[in-house]
Order: structure tokens, then C-alpha cells, then sequence
């Protein structure tokens, strides 16, 4: 039906263009037959018309148009070797009308990328969610937490069960958790989340604790449809908020997908300035604000339209559904990186089963980076549409990633604490995720990508940051065990271990991996300016007591440099070397001797 539309639309469209100018044909018998065959077509009698069109080939073999409008048609119907000799025929002899030949360039690439995706099939085996999670309504536009254990999505059912099937939908999320080995049954959120407009088009942050929509036509919207946030605290949404006029435009914004790193959010708007229809477009948040949204630019969005993105967790992997890129003629699924540089890989297609001539409308992938979720109504499920999931092909699979559970708590009390958690790469000295501690249990997730390792730094306002390393570059085993994160006051006497401070063996030189987690120390010390530290330099019993001493104090020295050189008074730095005296494990495995070569900042005063 999609195709026939457009072919509809080419011959309306045609017929407008050509009414004021000659066919390339002057045969009128071949002119008469082609005429007859649009009006057939239009009547939907589409073998009458495919009858009139080769007649009017017989009667004049050079009538450009005629070579076209069968091309569609049999694409349409699913032959593509004479879609492909029509799109060639037509290419070969019209030099008019360069907007007709684009077009037909373009049906010529998808009927050639759908012959040989046949031909060349992906593995594809979806499997239904069950009764728990699909319903004889819409079940659409999913979302999941890293841990890939609570599901949200959206459900459409009619606005009142009573009335007749012309009734309006509504809209609103459902929500599912996976226990033992199997999804809860689904239900819907409580307000304020859900409420008596509809929601929809939704993502959940990794931890499952922020959560973006979609809304349309509310009073304090900006356009058609605006981008809202909520939070949790506990069991409890807060009042979703728009997000303002940075990002919220008088067009269409939806579809959002938030980074791991917890201040970029993707999303599609039809605004002005893109590229084509719906655009793919990027805002990150820093300093209390939203910035501008940026376009994605033409390698991954085109003139027709690149909409529901979704980032996956290891923050370089986007997936998305779009109609401008070649594929099998509808809206078509595609995957494309992100390079060190910054720049996204050309998009692939994601492969014929899983694309069809239909639309594919969103895609979801786990944190293993193979497990994709998606909705359709192709397959015989419960009703409409459905969820389904499937292992996705190895050239399209993204890096896996696995997650860093924890509790933040005062070291002294015991109380819980909303604390903010980052993870940096120690390589790179960037921050890859980011999430907030839940002010009332304490609980925090973040993910943690493959092949690379990290620094953890866990703050929290008169604290003391907490400092742990992760090293996954062999890639992905075992989910860590949680993490017990006590935060200790700032009071005399208080100590942290700077546990991503590195020199190399026998040096006191700092490494350049040191300087993500003294960039963390200076904000402490910039932020507290009345404290003043001891920066400590320790060993194991390698060598002798007096060798390690100086080389524990020259550490400790180089710390206290960088610092100075970052613009901490020195006045409020001093620095000093106790070799191994003070171990903290046993010396007589290698993992205690790691744990004793340290460096520590204690508060003096």
C-alpha cells in the first residue's frame, strides 16, 4: 500500500507537471492509453492499468513516463527484476525531468538492495514477550535498564472500553520487571507520569531512574509535540516538566534516547534546518541547562526521514529507523558508530527479514549488545502490535557492556545519601556514564563498556569522594559484585585512597591515567577552600625500608606538585612518605602488595 501511494503521488504529481508541457511521447493513440491507465489506477484497478501502460508501449516503445509508472507498480508488487529493467529503461532515455530521474535512481537502489537482501537473508527468530507484556492492543516503543531488568513501553487502547471501536485512543506507559527468569505482568504507571493526555515515544536512563517522553498539544508545550522529564525518588515520579525552549521548538521533537553519560539526549524533530522530513538531533545538559540542539548531520540523516533513535549503553552504537537511507522501500532499521574523532560510520541495514518492504518503526538493543527488542504487527501475536525479541546478526551487533551496582551511605551514621556517580576512562580522560544515588535507599547503576578501563568517582556535598578502578579490557565476564560505598565526612582525619593515582615501577613520575582522578581531587579542594590535606605516599615491602621510604615520599611529592600547579595554594598541601609501615593487606600476595602501593589524602586541619 506504501508503494502505490507514492505512485499515486509521482502520477498526480506527473499529470500536474506534464499538463502544461508535451509527454515525451507524440503518439496520441500511446498518449490516450497512458491516460487511461492513471485513471484506472486510480480507481485501484491496477491490472486494467498495467494493461493500458504496455499497450501504450506497444503503440510508441520510446514513452519515457510509461517505463516508470510500470517500474513502480512492479515494485510495489514485489517483481523486482522488471522493476529494475523499468527504473534502467526510464533511466536510460529521460534527460527532462532531473526530479523524476532522482526518484527513479532511488526506487532503482531500493529494488537492487531488496533483490539481493532475499536473496542474502539475516538470521532472524523473534520471539513473542508473552501474554505479560503484549495484549490485543498496541505494545510499542520499549525501553530498558541496563541491568535488563525493568521494562517500559507504550500501550494504545481505546479511551473508553464502552464505546465503539471509533472511540479515540489513549496512550500511556506500562511497566514490567523480570524475575526469575520471566516478565511480570504489566501495568500501568501511576500518575503524575501517566495522566489523561496521552503519553508516549518514552526512554528510560540506565539506572531506570529519569525518564523523557513525549506529549502532544498540552498547554505549557511549545509545538505539535514536546519533550518532558521526570525523575524517581524511591518508589515516586516527580511532575513531569517540559524541557524548555532549548530544546522544545513550535515543530515536532520525540522519540528521545538518553545517553549514558548522563547529559546528552538524542531525539527526532521535523524542525526547520534539517535535511529532509524528520531529522535525528543531539542536546546535552550542563550547568543547570539544555543546549541547542545539534543536527546529526547528512551521514546519518537524509532527505526523506531518520527518526526513533535509540544510543545504546556503550554510548558509540546508534540504532535508528529511517526511509532516506537504501533499503527495502518502507521505513528500514540501520545501525552506525561513533568514532574516537566524533564522527558516525555510514549506517547499515540491519538486514532483510528484519526489514521488510513494510515500516520498521524502533529498535531496542540489551547491554550484551546482541538482545534486541522491537514492536510489530507483521508477526501473528496477540492483537495490533507487539513485542518481540530477537538475537540480532554479528556485523550489526553492538559492544557489550556490563554495570556497576551500588549503595552510598555516610561512613559514620550510616544514613543513605544521594550522591552523584561517574565513570571516567582512564585512557582518555572522559566521562562515558554518569547517574545519581537515590536519595532514599541510596541504590546506584552505571554502566560500565567494554575494552577500556575506568576510574569510579561517587561525591556527594560534604563528603569526601569515594574512589574505586575497573579494568574490562579483556571485555565482559561477570556483572561486578555491588558495590558498599561509604562517604566519608569532611572532618579532621578523614581519609580517601586515591586508587586511579598510577606511577610506573620504581618511579615517581605521574602517569598521564593519574590525571582524571586529580582533576577530581582539585574540585574537592576548590570547592572546600578552608581544608587543608596530607597527601601520603605508601608501598609494599618490596626492596628496602629506606628505599621505600623515599620513593613513597617522592610520590607523594608529585602529587602535591601537580596540585600546585593546578592553582591549590600551597599553603594548604603538605606531603609525606612512609614506605611500607603502613600496609593495609598482606604483603604476601600479589593482590595485597597492589593494594598497599597507594596514595592517600588525609584533612590535617
Amino acid at each position: 500500500m506504501r508503494i502505490h501511494i507514492i505512485t499515486l503521488v509521482i502520477l498526480l504529481a506527473a499529470s500536474s507537471v506534464l499538463s502544461a508541457q508535451t509527454y515525451s511521447s507524440s503518439n496520441k493513440k500511446a498518449v490516450r492509453q497512458y491516460e487511461q491507465g492513471v485513471t484506472a489506477l486510480h480507481q485501484g484497478q491496477r491490472d486494467r492499468a498495467l494493461d493500458y501502460f504496455r499497450a501504450a508501449l506497444k503503440s510508441d516503445p520510446d514513452f519515457n513516463e510509461v517505463y516508470l509508472t510500470i517500474a513502480d507498480i512492479m515494485l510495489e508488487q514485489g517483481d523486482l527484476e522488471q522493476a529494475i529493467k523499468g527504473y534502467e529503461a526510464f533511466l536510460q532515455r529521460d534527460k527532462r525531468y532531473p526530479r523524476w530521474q532522482e526518484k527513479a535512481r532511488k526506487s532503482l537502489a531500493v529494488a537492487r538492495f531488496r533483490q539481493h537482501s532475499i536473496a542474502h537473508p539475516v538470521p532472524f527468530n523473534p520471539q513473542n514477550l508473552g501474554a505479560a507484556i503484549n495484549s490485543a492492543d498496541d505494545e510499542y516503543l520499549p525501553t530498558l535498564t541496563v541491568d535488563g531488568k525493568t521494562l517500559i513501553f507504550t500501550r494504545r487502547f481505546p479511551a473508553n472500553s464502552q464505546t465503539t471501536h471509533y472511540a479515540p485512543l489513549e496512550e500511556d506507559f506500562y511497566i514490567s520487571t523480570f524475575v526469575d527468569g520471566q516478565w511480570t505482568k504489566a501495568v500501568r504507571m501511576s500518575e503524575p507520569v501517566n495522566s489523561h493526555d496521552n503519553e508516549g515515544a518514552q526512554c528510560i536512563s540506565q539506572d531506570g531512574r529519569i525518564m523523557f517522553f513525549t506529549a502532544c498539544g498540552r498547554k505549557d508545550g511549545a509545538g505539535r509535540c514536546d519533550l518532558y522529564m521526570c525523575t524517581r525518588k524511591g518508589e515516586k515520579w516527580s511532575k513531569p516538566r517540559n524541557l524548555g525552549p532549548a530544546v522544545n521548538s513550535g515543530a515536532w521533537e520525540s522519540q528521545p534516547s538518553f545517553s549514558i553519560d548522563g547529559r546528552t539526549l538524542y531525539f527526532a524533530s521535523d524542525r526547520k534546518g534539517g535535511y529532509g522530513g524528520m531529522d535525528i538531533y543531539k542536546t546535552t545538559y550542563s550547568g543547570g541547562k539544555w543546549s541547542a540542539p545539534e543536527n546529526l548531520g547528512p551521514t546519518i540523516n537524509t532527505s526523506g526521514n531518520d527518526m526513533a533513535p535509540f544510543i545504546h549503553y556503550n554510548n558509540r552504537t546508534l540504532y535508528f529507523s529511517s526511509d532516506g537511507h537504501t533499503g527495502m522501500g518502507g521505513m528500514d532499521l540501520f545501525m552506525s558508530e561513533l568514532d574516537d574523532s566524533g564522527h558516525w560510520s555510514q549506517p547499515v541495514n540491519l538486514g532483510y527479514p528484519i526489514n521488510t518492504a513494510g515500516d520498521e518503526s524502533s529498535i531496542i538493543v540489551a547491554a550484551d549488545g546482541h538482545t534486541a527488542i522491537f514492536s510489530s504487527e507483521r508477526l501473528k501475536g496477540f492483537g495490533k502490535q507487539d513485542l518481540y525479541m530477537f538475537e540480532l546478526p554479528a556485523d550489526v551487533q553492538a559492544v557489550p557492556v556490563t554495570y556497576q551496582k551500588g549503595v552510598t551511605y555516610d561512613r559514620k551514621t550510616g544514613a543513605r545519601l544521594s550522591a552523584a556517580v561517574q565513570v571516567i576512562d582512564i585512557a582518555t580522560g572522559q566521562q562515558v556514564a554518569a547517574a545519581t544515588s537515590d536519595g532514599t535507599n541510596g541504590e546506584f547503576m552505571v554502566s560500565l563498556p567494554a575494552n577500556a578501563t575506568y576510574a569510579l568517582h561517587v561525591s556527594a556535598k560534604g563528603y569526601l569522594f569515594y574512589s574505586a578502578n575497573f579494568d574490562f579490557q579483556a571485555g565482559i565476564g561477570q556483572t561486578p559484585p555491588a558495590l558498599e560505598v561509604p562517604l566519608s565526612p569532611i572532618e579532621i582525619g578523614e581519609e580517601i585512597t586515591l586508587r586511579n593515582v598510577f606511577f610506573n615501577t620504581s618511579s615517581y613520575e605521574l602517569m598521564p591515567t593519574s590525571y582524571a582522578e586529580l582533576a577530581t581531587v582539585v574540585s574537592l579542594l576548590r570547592n572546600n577552600p578552608d581544608i587543608h590535606v596530607e597527601l601520603a605516599g605508601h608501598t609494599d615491602n618490596t626492596g628496602g625500608a629506606e628505599l621505600n621510604k623515599t620513593l613513597s615520599e617522592q610520590r607523594a611529592k608529585a602529587v602535591y606538585e601537580y596540585l600546585v600547579r593546578q592553582g591549590i595554594e600551597a599553603s594548604r598541601l603538605s606531603y609525606r612518605g612512609y614506605g611500607a609501615s603502613k600496609p593495609v593487606a598482606s604483603n604476601d600476595t600479589e593482590e595485597g602488595k597492589a593494594a598497599n602501593r597507594r596514595t592517600t589524602l588525609e584533612i590535617i586541619k
